[in-house]
């Protein structure tokens, strides 16, 4: 949805248009630059050794919206300081097929914010800490 919400196309709220103007990093062994996303660069690489160099670098929070295989590595090598489960009331008994977590290690979850979105959707911000 973000890579194809250019100007006009409609996917225009502010989340979106302040995630379209925030530098990126792509880690990749395969996509070639140049990206469609103003301020994106190609890092190679081992995903979980790019990111905690960056997490030194940065003087602003990371976020990660990369696939969840990338994010439980990164939970793994203790290098998530938050999680944000968003809870959409569905339920998915015939099409569901991946469980979001399944693969991913043990960890305990310290619940640090938590809020409704539009009178049901639930978002919860999570610290984790391996198990």
């Amino acid at each position: 949805m973000v890579g194809s919400s250019a100007v006009g196309s409609g996917v225009e709220d502010a989340w979106v248009t302040r995630m379209r103007r925030a530098p990126l990093t792509v880690v990749s062994s395969s996509l070639e630059e140049p990206l469609d996303w103003a301020d994106a660069a190609i890092t190679r690489g081992d995903a979980t050794e790019v990111v905690a160099r960056l997490k030194q670098e940065s003087d602003v929070p990371l976020r990660s919206h990369g696939s969840m295989s990338l994010n439980w590595s990164l939970m793994a090598a203790d290098l998530v300081d938050r999680v944000q489960v968003t809870v959409f009331p569905v339920i998915t008994g015939r099409t569901g097929d991946d469980p979001v977590f399944g693969g991913a290690g043990d960890f305990d979850l310290e619940l640090l914010e938590s809020g409704t979105l539009d009178d049901r959707t639930q978002e919860l911000v999570y610290r984790p800490t391996p198990h």
